[in-house]
């Protein structure tokens, strides 16, 4: 597509819709800055833990850094989402190293009881079978076998890139287990992992390089089992919301690829009706706005349009489907216990506006908590709010940091909820 612009043509930059999944390469978009921080902290040898809120893009930092960086590094990228031991974990990073030739067949030499049971050739064995024969193998003795993995790939001639995906989901189910009740020996086991993980990021310095990343912030847990001290080696790296020009650049770029055209000023007041520009959340009002046009018969859209859209699709059904993983990540971190809670003082934020230390202590004094104090569970519950982008604090009072959920919120959970300042009245 051409523009001209005193007399020039000038090629305008189109984008594919990528709702739902990692994106690299041309669909990689406004984070320049962030990925040359993070490919330079690589580079001088730094281990990183990848924060940010949810649907901020930290799956497709390190997809696009593994393809720019395929030439200098061994890109090995391990998901731990189904994980839920450490023998797991170090099965997954066994795995990861498949796509190398090389380092497979290494791999199959050093390990090569786990393989000793297939009849057939392990290159036409699917994963999940040789997963479940090396976790039987690696299920007594994963540390020994980890630290023989990892020294294996130290020992490669090109640096080893280790990018760790959805490690806080592993830590917490290791810390809390199915009733997410921390114990001592809980408590025990998660230290034991992360000092496995920490020991190996020191002793193969250099040699490799690792960031742990996912969906659900990993220090609020590490705060809650008393363990912050085990990853004092990993540098955060924090991934921000978009600016209002990036996120409104997309939405022009996502128009042109659809050919569907904004009138003036409708990039703007997408912006400012999703409050914070979470590329998720952009990419999602475009894919609305398009299914709407569709369904409608129109090639462009109004300021009224857009409002119509965000009242009757985002916020609705449709959306919901869209946003209910922000209820269901709090249960993982949170448990049964403390969820309810929870689930109060973000709808009285969402209803309200606001959220006062008054509103806070009068709803958590209603509750019961076995586990800990009223103090400690308002605690750790508005730490979990905050550090995964609920809540943010302003002038002694909490608010929602993006407009989208707390709308959201209101419509879903605001109906017939009666607000703390009204109780007792």
């Amino acid at each position: 597509m051409l523009l001209f612009v005193e007399g020039k043509a000038m090629t305008r930059r189109t984008l594919k819709m990528g709702l739902g999944n990692w994106v690299d390469g041309d669909r990689f978009w406004g984070r320049e800055d962030d990925l040359a921080i993070f490919i330079s902290r690589i580079t001088d040898g730094a281990h990183q833990s990848l924060i940010a809120q949810r649907r901020m893009g930290k799956t497709s930092l390190m997809k696009e850094t593994a393809r720019r960086l395929e030439d200098q590094y061994l890109c090995l990228f391990v998901d731990l989402q189904k994980c839920s031991a450490a023998p797991d974990a170090v099965v997954q990073f066994g795995l990861a190293v498949r796509p190398y030739q090389s380092l497979w067949k290494r791999f199959r030499s050093v390990f090569s009881n786990a393989f000793e049971g297939f009849r057939d050739s392990v290159d036409s064995v699917n994963l999940g079978e040789i997963g479940i024969s090396l976790r039987a193998d690696f299920a007594s003795q994963w540390r020994q076998k980890g630290d023989q993995l990892l020294e294996m790939l130290a020992a490669s001639e090109t640096p080893v890139l280790l990018l760790v995906d959805e490690a806080p989901i592993l830590v917490n189910r290791i810390l809390k287990g199915s009733d997410y009740q921390i114990t001592s020996q809980r408590r025990q086991d998660a230290d034991l992992f992360l000092s496995w993980i920490r020991d190996n990021a020191v002793r193969h310095q250099g040699k490799i390089r690792m960031v742990l990343s996912g969906s659900i912030g990993l220090e609020p847990i590490l705060r809650q089992g008393r363990l912050s001290a085990t990853l004092n080696n990993f540098e955060p790296f924090e991934l921000q919301p978009w600016d209002e020009d990036t996120a409104s650049g997309c939405l022009e770029a996502l128009a042109a690829e659809y050919n569907l055209r904004f009138e003036e000023g409708v990039p703007d007041e997408m912006v400012k009706m999703l409050g914070c520009c979470i590329p998720h959340h952009v990419q999602m009002f475009f894919r609305h706005a398009h299914d709407w046009c569709r369904r409608h018969g129109q090639s462009a859209i109004s300021r009224q349009d857009v409002k119509t859209i965000y009242r009757n699709e985002m916020l609705s059904i449709r959306g919901h489907a869209e946003l209910t993983h922000y209820e269901e990540r709090l249960k993982l971190v949170l448990g049964d216990e403390l969820l309810p809670t929870a689930l109060e003082l973000l709808t009285e934020t969402a209803v309200v506006g606001s959220l006062t230390s008054e509103a806070t202590g009068m709803i958590c004094a209603a509750y019961e908590f076995e586990s800990s104090s009223a103090a400690e569970a308002r605690r750790q519950i508005l730490d979990v709010l905050e550090h995964d982008g609920y809540l943010e604090q302003k002038r002694k009072r909490y608010r929602f940091v993006s407009k989208l959920l707390r709308d959201w919120w209101k419509t879903r959970h605001g109906f017939g909820y009666i607000r703390t300042s009204k109780r007792g009245a």
